[in-house]
C-alpha cells in the first residue's frame, strides 16, 4: 500500500476497513467479547471507531508486539478468563461470512483447532529462486488459509508458548499447532473472503461490502 498508507483507515465501503471488520464481528451473535490488537499511540483512534459506529459488544485494545505472533500473544492474555474458544481475525480481511465465523468455533469446539480456507483453483508451480520453475505440485491437496483461525484457548496458548520457547516465527496461527501436534481443521470457505494487501484489493472488497445481505 505504500509506506505512509495505514490500511486499515482506508474508507472502503463508507467506513475505515478495520470498522468494516469489526462491525462484521460485532454483529455474530457467537461472539461475547472483542479484543483488538493495535499499535501504541492508537488507542484513542479505536475509540473513537467504537463510539461513531456504536459498537455494542465489549472490547478491550492490547498493545501488539514486534511480530505477529506476540501480538497474538499478547491478546489472549487480555481474553476474559471464561473464555473457551477464540476467533483469530486478519483486520483486513472485512468481507468473512457470519456463516464462516460459526462454522470454525464450531469446528474448534469439536477439534481443537480449525481454519477457514479455500481450495487453490490455480495450477501451482515451486521454485527455488524464483526465477525459474523446479516443479509442478498438485492443487488438488493445496488449500489456501484465510482467517477466522479459530481455537480451543488451551491448544493455541500451548502452541504459542511453544512457538516462544524455541525462538521461530510462524506467519499464522495454525503453523504454530504443527509444533504441538494438533490436527487443524479446514473449513472451507464458500463466499469470498479477501484479505486486502494490495491497492487492487480495496475496489473488489468495496464491490462485496456493497452487496445486499
Amino acid at each position: 500500500m505504500g509506506r505512509d498508507t495505514d490500511k486499515l483507515f482506508l474508507t472502503v465501503a463508507g467506513r475505515p476497513l478495520v470498522a468494516q471488520t469489526w462491525g462484521r464481528f460485532d454483529a455474530v451473535s457467537c461472539i461475547d467479547d472483542i479484543v483488538i490488537v493495535v499499535r501504541d499511540g492508537r488507542q484513542d483512534e479505536f475509540n473513537a471507531l467504537a463510539a461513531l459506529y456504536h459498537f455494542a459488544k465489549p472490547f478491550r485494545l492490547v498493545v501488539g508486539g514486534k511480530e505477529r505472533q506476540d501480538s497474538v500473544w499478547n491478546g489472549l492474555e487480555q481474553l476474559p478468563k471464561s473464555t473457551d474458544i477464540v476467533a483469530i481475525q486478519d483486520a483486513a480481511r472485512p468481507c468473512t461470512d457470519v456463516a464462516l465465523i460459526q462454522a470454525t468455533i464450531d469446528a474448534a469446539r469439536e477439534h481443537g483447532a480449525a481454519g477457514a480456507a479455500q481450495p487453490v483453483t490455480d495450477t501451482i508451480k515451486l521454485s527455488e529462486d524464483g526465477k525459474v520453475i523446479a516443479r509442478h505440485l498438485d492443487r488438488s491437496v493445496l488449500w489456501a488459509v484465510q482467517t477466522p483461525q479459530t481455537f480451543r484457548v488451551e491448544v493455541i496458548r500451548r502452541a504459542l508458548a511453544k512457538v516462544r520457547e524455541k525462538g521461530l516465527q510462524v506467519t499464522d496461527d495454525t503453523a504454530a499447532c504443527e509444533l504441538i501436534g494438533q490436527p487443524v481443521h479446514l473449513v472451507p470457505s464458500a463466499a469470498p473472503n479477501p484479505k486486502v494487501t494490495l491497492p487492487a484489493d480495496v475496489p473488489y472488497v468495496e464491490l462485496l461490502l456493497k452487496r445486499p445481505a
